[in-house]
Formats: C-alpha cells, structure tokens, sequence
C-alpha cells in the first residue's frame, strides 16, 4: 500500500481548484495543498515534536491516503510504525485481556500498540461501540500521551459524534492534546478510473 500511497505518488489532479469552500475560504485545491505541506512538516519535525493528528472529513477525502504518506516517511526514516484500523486494534486489544494470562503474542501486540514510534488509528468510528472499546480507546490515547507518542487518528466522525459516540474525556484529550486537520472535498475514489 505504501508504495502505491506515498507523497511521491500523491496526485493534485482530482482536487477542485475553482470553487471556493465558505468554511475554508479556499478552493479544496488549495486547502489541499496547504495541508499536504502541513503533513511533509510533520514527518520533518517528528524526533523533535512528537505531535499527534486528528484526520476528520467525509468518506474518500483522503485522510488515510494523508496517513500513508506520513507513515511511508518515518517508516524509510527508521521509525516504527503500526497501522491499525480502529476495529483490528479493538479486537487485538481484546485478545490481550481476555485471551487468558499465557498469550504472550497477544500481550506483545497490544504492548506494541502503546510502544511504537507512530501509531496510525484508520476509521475511527466504524467498530461496535461498548463500553470496552471507549475505555481502551482513552487508556490507548492517554497512555501514548503520557509515553509521548504520537498517534494519528482518521475518522469520519465530527468532534461532536465523536464526543458523543466515545465520551467526554476522550475528545477533550484529543482537541487539548492533537492537531485537528479537517479534510474537504468530494470522495476522490468514485472520480479515479
């Protein structure tokens, strides 16, 4: 996927350059282009600032596109990556604590998740909600706060859905503690052919 999703590969082409978004004040084209920037400074400052990201937009905007490219960077920079849809990082979380005490492999993962360099949450908002997976989404966000890691977060969801679909310790640890990049535009896989 990194080789096909990378900044390398990164087309403007699909972008809208004449329409000016009221929210923005931009064309999507230009927004688009002020974040990519935004994304290459990331990468750049990675071992100094340890900063983490909140993706939200609509469905094919190019939130995880954005993440890939981040990730194919730090990756080639020797940094570790994990890259998890939200609900493959519920269910390896879960296995951690309910597949009994002599799961070494599934401790090791879900450690992994807390411990590595960059770890990249695609789709947040897709997986069943319970109070399981919004106790483990705050401890995995906290605890990677509180280890300095930086974490990048994709959603569809708004900061309202998400207050309301997660709690209110989670989104006020994400709007205090991330960056929050809202992403416009149409889904820009239904104009790839």
């Amino acid at each position: 996927v990194l080789e096909r999703e990378n900044f390398d590969t990164l087309s403007m082409e699909y972008y809208d350059r004449t329409h000016v978004d009221e929210k923005t004040g931009m064309t999507v084209y230009d927004y688009m282009s002020m974040m990519i920037r935004e994304c290459k400074e990331y990468v750049e400052n990675f071992k100094n600032e340890k900063e983490s990201i909140l993706f939200t937009g609509n469905t094919g905007c190019g939130k995880t596109f954005l993440s890939n490219c981040i990730a194919r960077e730090l990756i080639r920079r020797y940094y570790s990556v994990v890259y998890l849809t939200a609900t493959d990082m519920f269910d390896i979380l879960a296995g951690s604590r309910f597949n009994g005490n002599d799961d070494d492999e599934a401790k090791d993962r879900a450690a992994y998740i807390l411990d590595c360099d960059l770890l990249i949450i695609d789709d947040l908002g897709t997986e069943l909600n319970n109070t399981f997976v919004s106790s483990q989404l705050f401890y995995c966000i906290n605890e990677r706060l509180l280890r300095k890691k930086s974490t990048i977060i994709s959603t569809n969801l708004s900061m309202t859905m998400l207050r309301d679909t997660y709690s209110d310790r989670i989104s006020s640890r994400i709007i205090s503690q991330y960056s929050i990049i809202p992403l416009y535009g149409d889904d820009i896989r239904t104009k790839i052919v």
